[in-house]
């Protein structure tokens, strides 16, 4: 009679899939005694590849041991000792939970086996040290890294579980390979779901949670791991800034989990873990995920103003995008590749050559006469981008465009046109036209070179100066491809800057910076990468101009008038300036940051100027005539260094509305 367990191993083995690399292994290591260790994450399918092994060794007419250490009871005396075979095979599962015998299997119990014996090891670690420090143990070791499954693999397995060849992407896509996910998976399939993430499967979600927080011993662990989640790599001072002071313990528990990894930059959890506790806590609470995006957001920008080296900055940057961006519904961002150790430096000798024929070759000679215009005219302007080994795989250009610069390019001279009709620079304002990019070997599609482009952008944003009013992107030449993406990243195209070079034509986005900043940008692609409704700020997509200089003064001049009038002073134009934006974001009203920001400016003053404006704007309380009277000046010299302080304090405004600190301003606690 045919047991259960007979019928149960047929079955799995019919669904047993992939792992060629691995079964050969296991056939060679079958000729010969010796030790093969199978590591990797859980539920990667380390117990399905032993039921193979153990049939692979019935087919040699020998009967394996099978040991699973969820089953022992933890002691010296409880690991067999293979008897009655010639050459014995012992198959050891679950090993992580034997890991406080390790040094004991090692310098013990294995050594007591018969030199015949082959003995296959299966957990979630790697081998400890001790192994390969002994110089034998690295003779008779074998070391296996147990993976996700390959795209033809999962084909084959959900064609083996009867899944319909339409889904089978989708399912690929969500799990990753991962064994077990695509098992679950499969089985909601059968069950009639449709599931175009995880978040649709909350079965399934709750049954993958419940095994990875099975290590996790208490809410602040919890936090600790859920904090990994939306960062490339997680340091100790990044959850220290997440979780609180207690973060060296949690870091070091991290540390030691199965599906944690480790980088030059720090901790990170394996793709398919980031992605079951991503959705899990953006499914389950989704007012503590946006909470927490939020958080990481801050602390990702304070840790990109801490590295120090561009190179380093734009490889932090590069890792958040790539990361960030396999999670996006935007095609153009969601297949970006990592950097792959290519980065970007500054333009060397023998350059220009390869840059000038990249560009012939990709976008016709016109273009090519161009680049080498530009590289002549603004050589510092230009980020190479060179792979591992130094050699030239890319390049972009960001030029800071003024006037005197207008005439040799077409494409230049239209993304300068652009604001003009929207908002004209205003004395001391720059403008960032990025005008060109290319990658060597693919031009403008998908590489290392444009994840670094991306990046150099982001940087720019991310450490901006308040002098610079528009960025303009026009190195894209497929506008409709990009057009989403730009959008997502919250550019506009610039409708009627677009512009034509050779046979190839160029889109244009772009952002003005006065209207909403940096820090509005980044709330609001926050907002949209969690799927949170995008709050504009005020005057963001408005008509009203942004303020020229003689408005700018005119509405300095109503506010001090108005400054004890709290409904008039509601009305400033410059309540939707950028230097009351800036400071405003701590929920303060913009009236009241106004105030203070006069106050401010009228304390820079020279001491006689500064009583004087005090007297008149700040503690008014009597007539300018009676306070010319107590500053013992006639009524016309008063008037006349009341204009004086007026038009001072006004220029000290225009400096921080358009980014141009002084000395004075360095050590003024309202500076920026």
């Amino acid at each position: 009679m045919t047991r259960l367990a007979e019928t149960l191993d047929v079955l799995r083995r019919r669904s047993f899939v992939g792992r060629d690399a691995e079964l050969a292994v296991f056939r060679e290591a079958l000729t010969g005694p010796g030790v093969l260790f199978v590591h990797g994450p859980g539920g990667v399918g380390k117990t399905a590849l032993l039921d193979m092994f153990a049939h692979l060794t019935a087919e040699t007419d020998r009967l394996p041991v099978r040991v699973d250490a969820r089953h022992l009871t933890l002691g010296p005396d409880a690991l067999p000792v293979p008897a009655g075979e010639d050459r014995p095979v012992l198959l050891i599962d679950t090993y992580e939970l034997l890991e406080p015998l390790d040094d004991w299997i090692r310098e013990r119990y294995l050594p007591s086996l018969p030199a015949t014996c082959l003995v296959v090891i299966a957990g979630r670690r790697a081998p400890r040290p001790g192994w390969r420090a002994d110089p034998a143990w690295r003779e008779v070791l074998r070391v296996v890294e147990l993976d996700n499954l390959t795209s033809s693999d999962g084909h084959a397995y959900l064609a083996a579980q009867g899944i319909a060849p339409p889904v089978h992407e989708s399912l690929l896509s969500i799990s990753r390979g991962h064994p077990l996910i695509l098992s679950l998976l499969a089985d909601a399939v059968r069950r009639g779901a449709t599931p175009r993430s995880l978040r649709d499967v909350p079965d399934v979600l709750e049954a993958l949670v419940s095994r990875l927080l099975a290590q996790t011993p208490s809410p602040r662990h919890r936090a600790a791991l859920e904090a990994c989640v939306p960062v490339p790599a997680t340091t100790e001072d990044y959850l220290r800034s997440m979780v609180g002071d207690d973060a060296g313990e949690l870091f070091a528990w991290l540390r030691g989990l199965t599906f944690i990894e480790e980088s030059p930059y720090g901790l990170y959890p394996h793709d398919v873990v980031r992605d079951v506790l991503d959705a899990d806590l953006r499914w389950r609470d989704p007012q503590r995920y946006a909470e927490m995006s939020r958080r990481k957001l801050t602390a990702f920008q304070d840790r990109v103003r801490a590295v120090a080296g561009v190179r380093e900055q734009l490889e932090v940057v590069a890792r958040m995008i790539v990361l960030n961006g396999a999670r996006y519904s935007v095609r153009a961002l969601n297949g970006l590749p990592p950097t792959m150790q290519a980065y970007a430096d500054g333009l060397r000798d023998g350059d220009a050559e390869a840059v000038v024929a990249m560009t012939a070759a990709w976008q016709g000679p016109e273009q090519a006469r161009l680049v080498a215009h530009w590289m002549r005219r603004s050589p510092e302007a230009f980020h190479i981008f060179r792979t591992g080994d130094g050699e030239l795989r890319g390049y972009a250009a960001g030029l800071d465009v003024t006037e005197a610069d207008l005439g040799a390019d077409p494409g230049v001279d239209a993304m300068w046109r652009y604001p003009a009709k929207q908002g004209p620079l205003r004395p001391g304002e720059r403008l960032r036209a990025w005008r060109f990019f290319l990658d060597r070997e693919h031009g403008q599609r998908p590489s290392p070179s444009m994840t670094l482009f991306l990046a150099r952008q982001m940087l720019d944003i991310l450490l901006m100066r308040d002098d610079l009013a528009w960025t303009l992107a026009g190195a894209w030449q497929d506008g409709p491809w990009w057009g989403p993406a730009m959008e997502f990243l919250g550019f506009h195209p610039a409708t009627g800057a677009e512009y034509e070079i050779g046979d190839l034509s160029y889109a244009v986005f772009a952002r003005d910076w006065r209207r909403a900043d940096a820090q509005e940008w980044a709330r609001a692609l926050h907002a949209r990468q969690i799927g949170m409704p995008v709050t504009s700020p005020a005057g963001e997509h408005d008509d009203a101009p942004v303020l020229s200089e003689a408005e700018f003064t005119d509405a300095v001049r109503s506010a001090l008038r108005h400054l004890h009038t709290p409904r008039l002073l509601q009305d400033n134009p410059l309540l939707r300036s950028r230097m009351i934006r800036r400071p405003a974001r701590d929920g303060r009203p913009p009236a009241e940051t106004l105030r203070e920001l006069l106050e401010a400016g009228i304390g820079a003053l020279e001491a006689d100027l500064r009583e004087l404006m005090t007297r008149t704007f700040l503690q008014p309380a009597t007539t300018q005539a009676r306070i010319a009277v107590t500053l013992h000046l006639s009524f016309n010299t008063y008037r006349r260094h009341r204009d004086r302080a007026t038009a001072q304090l006004t220029a000290w405004l225009w400096r921080r509305e358009t980014g141009q600190p002084t000395d004075r301003e360095a050590d003024d606690p309202q500076s920026r």
